[in-house]
């Protein structure tokens, strides 16, 4: 054993879903930062905004993946692709997710199939076929994207705070069937953060005071960097005694 905890990823082969931007992009880049080989999956792999050539400048090999979550063939071959090229796969990151907002009496079949399609059997999928590898490797490290939404009851959005802690739950069980393999299986459970995706909700000033005065404990609208961190923490040695917990930040 080393001495001191080590954060370093250096030859390691990651994965993150649904690294276009937000969360997955400013994961895909604080992985390479710590050492990782990244693959990108994309739901439009023509869409990586010049990701790739950003972390090719940090030295890191990127492999962008057309990597639709909700279609399972994509899914699979992206992640036999991964291990292909670069002989393994270390990590995988389950970021991809959606969030259709709608009160319960109102939310529509499509919208409902079509979250737990991307939130819970895409992330369950992900694990499966990377846990095939990460199985016959001895070794991997898997963190799961759940949210605060999971814990804490939002107003219109219950479909999507079912899926989130579905997926807390979805890393205990796996924790507990894969740790003889030598897989970690965690979650990170984030509060609101500045993302595309909250922008709009964020422009508004009432919205903006609500989160930092009472739903943020550090009164302040967390970055993706800030989640990044959590993820590249349980991706390291450092973490290597935890599985099956999901971290909620904020």
């Amino acid at each position: 054993m080393n001495e001191f905890p080590s954060f370093d990823l250096t030859g390691q082969v990651a994965l993150v879903t649904g690294a276009a931007r937000g969360l997955g992009r400013a994961i895909s880049l604080a992985l390479a930062h710590a050492g990782a080989n990244v693959a990108l999956g994309f739901r439009d792999v023509k869409a990586d905004g010049g990701l790739a050539r950003e972390i090719a400048g940090m030295g890191r090999e990127a492999l962008p993946l057309q990597m639709d979550v909700s279609n399972l063939d994509q899914m699979s071959r992206s992640i036999e692709e991964t291990a292909s090229r670069f002989g393994r796969l270390d990590i995988l990151v389950n970021n991809a997710g959606i969030a259709p907002e709608n009160s319960a009496e109102s939310v529509l079949e499509k919208d409902f199939d079509a979250t737990l399609a991307v939130n819970l059997k895409g992330t369950f999928f992900a694990c499966q076929a990377a846990g095939r590898v990460m199985i016959r490797q001895k070794r991997g490290r898997i963190i799961n994207m759940s949210s605060q939404a999971g814990f804490a009851a939002l107003p219109g959005e219950s479909v999507y705070c079912m899926t989130k802690a579905g997926i807390a739950h979805l890393t205990k069980c796996l924790a507990v069937e894969w740790g003889k393999y030598g897989i970690t299986v965690n979650a990170v459970a984030p509060t609101f953060i500045h993302t595309p995706g909250t922008e709009e909700y964020l422009s508004h000033a009432e919205n903006r005071a609500d989160v930092v005065e009472r739903i943020a404990g550090l009164h302040r609208i967390g970055e993706p960097v800030d989640v990044a961190g959590a993820v590249v923490f349980l991706a390291s040695e450092a973490a290597a005694l935890i599985t099956g917990h999901t971290i909620l930040m904020d």
